[in-house]
């Protein structure tokens, strides 16, 4: 399973290649909101999930997301996971629902990113 840790800014072509090996036009990934790194890559969330805290992150800082390569800027990252389900931290639904938080997953993927 190709499932990189990134935490330093990746290129389009790097990110379609771990992209290809299950969706190809999308690729899954997960941030870790307090140490600003991200996971990309597995069939599912929780694949990279499960990478970043064997590496030592918590889950309660850990949120899914998807990222699609064919949509415009404004448009590529969907904040949609079954990981995002945590009713503990005020999120019962599998979008995340608090827009700081949301503001604050996209600041740390488009630093990798964009």
């Amino acid at each position: 399973m190709n499932i990189k840790i990134i935490n330093k800014k990746i290129t389009e072509p790097e990110l379609h290649k771990i992209a290809e090996d299950f969706y190809g036009e999308m690729v899954k990934g997960v941030v870790d909101v307090e140490r600003e790194i991200l996971a990309m890559g597995g069939e599912y969330h929780m694949d990279a999930n499960v990478v970043l805290i064997e590496n030592g992150s918590k889950q309660q800082d850990i949120w899914g997301f998807n990222w699609y390569f064919d949509k415009n800027v404004d448009e590529r990252i969907e904040y949609v996971s079954l990981i995002n389900i945590r009713p503990k931290q005020n999120n019962r639904t599998m979008e995340v629902q608090d827009i700081s938080l949301r503001d604050r997953i996209k600041s740390i993927i488009l630093k990798y990113l964009a």
